[in-house]
C-alpha cells in the first residue's frame, strides 16, 4: 500500500513481490492466505500502521489460524503518509504490538532503531511461528508513489511465481 509499496519497488522489483495498491488494510489478510496455501515457504508482509489500523480484526484472525511461516512487519510512522500525512491512532498512544499480543499472536515485538529491527527481523525469520514486528520509523517516504509496473502486470507476475512454487 502507498509508501511501503513504493519504497519496496524503488529497491528493485522481483517477481515474488506483490504490491497491494488500492487495497488498504488487506496486506495481512493476503499474507494469511498465502502462508496457509504455501506452508513450506516463508511469507513476509510489509505493511504500514494506517493499513493495519483499518483492519485490526485481521490480528485475531491471524492468531486463530497461527501460520508458522508468516511474518508481518508494520512500519509505524504514526501517519497516513500516502494520503497527506494525517496522524494515525498510533500517534496518540495506540500500541499495535500490544494489540497483536492481546489478540494472542505468539511472537510480537517493537523495534525502535535499525539495529534493533535487524536483530528482531532476523529472529522472526529464524522462528517457526507467526510473528508481528512493529517498527517505529520516521514519516518520510519516496517523493512520489508511482510505480512503472502496472497493477495487472504485477498480479500476473506474482501469480506465475506462486504457480512455479507449486510445481516444485
Amino acid at each position: 500500500m502507498g509508501a511501503v509499496a513504493a519504497e519496496l519497488y524503488s529497491l528493485g522489483h522481483r517477481p515474488n513481490f506483490f504490491y497491494l495498491e488500492h487495497a488498504m488494510g488487506l496486506a495481512s489478510s493476503t499474507g494469511l492466505g498465502l502462508s496457509l496455501s504455501l506452508p513450506n515457504k516463508k511469507v513476509i508482509v510489509l505493511d504500514g500502521d494506517g493499513s493495519m489500523l483499518i483492519n485490526l480484526g485481521s490480528l485475531s484472525t491471524l492468531a486463530r489460524y497461527r501460520p508458522r511461516n508468516l511474518t508481518i512487519v508494520i512500519f509505524d510512522n504514526e501517519s497516513l503518509l500516502s494520503v497527506g500525512g494525517f496522524p494515525t491512532a498510533t500517534s496518540t498512544g495506540t500500541d499495535l504490538e500490544g494489540i497483536a499480543r492481546d489478540a494472542e499472536v505468539p511472537q510480537t515485538g517493537t523495534a525502535r532503531s535499525v539495529g534493533e529491527f535487524a536483530d528482531r527481523f532476523q529472529n522472526a525469520l529464524n522462528t517457526d511461528d507467526l510473528t508481528v514486528l512493529v517498527t517505529k520509523v520516521e514519516a518520510v517516504g519516496p517523493p512520489g508513489f508511482h510505480m512503472d509496473l502496472a497493477l495487472l502486470e504485477n498480479r500476473f507476475q506474482f501469480q506465475r511465481h506462486i504457480r512455479s512454487l507449486e510445481e516444485r
